[in-house]
């Protein structure tokens, strides 16, 4: 059952990018994600979140290629939902389009940050916090089970990391809470 949340939470983020009109990104889109209607020569595109087409020989394809396993509840993640934008909250999770998520991950994990910091001691970036860090797996704790710990990452303080939850479905439950009373308070 605790998936089926997860799934219902993400689709709610993902809704609301659509309705606010934040669906929208310069350059190429790939089609089956394209909005209909439009012109082809927009500068401007609208995307819509698609059903995913994520296969197992692409999950290992992923885990060969960073040497480690996903978390079961992430690699469900990665199956449900292909996207060019989610924001929860304050995390902004890494781009999977239908065709480049591969290389999309493989860059925020081994080539957007400076691996002696992240890959290097075992932490899996997954999506950017704020302007200021990272949502990280720290697969040095629970290894054998994959259900690794997230952890807070401060690329000002690049030593620096805090335990924000003990999974990623916990991640994904306490960034709905936090988003939810963040409108709350704003609406106050």
């Amino acid at each position: 059952m605790a998936s089926n949340k997860v799934e219902e939470i993400i689709e709610k983020y993902l809704q609301r990018e659509v309705e606010r009109g934040l669906n929208q990104l310069p350059g190429s889109i790939e089609p089956e994600m394209l909005a209909p209607g439009q012109e082809a020569n927009q500068e401007w595109k609208t995307w819509l979140p698609i059903a995913s087409t994520v296969t197992d020989e692409e999950i290992a394809a992923v885990e060969e290629k960073i040497k480690c396993k996903l978390p079961a509840s992430y690699v469900k993640f990665l199956k449900y939902k292909h996207f060019y934008e989610l924001h929860i909250g304050e995390a902004t999770f890494c781009r999977h389009p239908l065709r480049t998520w591969q290389n999309a991950l493989g860059n925020m994990i081994l080539e957007r940050h400076p691996n002696e910091y992240l890959y290097d001691i075992g932490l899996i970036p997954f999506a950017d916090w704020s302007d200021w860090g990272l949502l990280c797996f720290d697969t040095r704790r629970n290894y054998f089970t994959a259900d690794y710990p997230v952890v807070l990452w401060d690329h000002e303080v690049a030593d620096n990391y805090t335990d924000y939850s003990m999974n990623f479905n916990v991640a994904i439950k306490k960034l709905d809470k936090e988003d939810e009373r963040s409108w709350e308070r704003d609406a106050e």
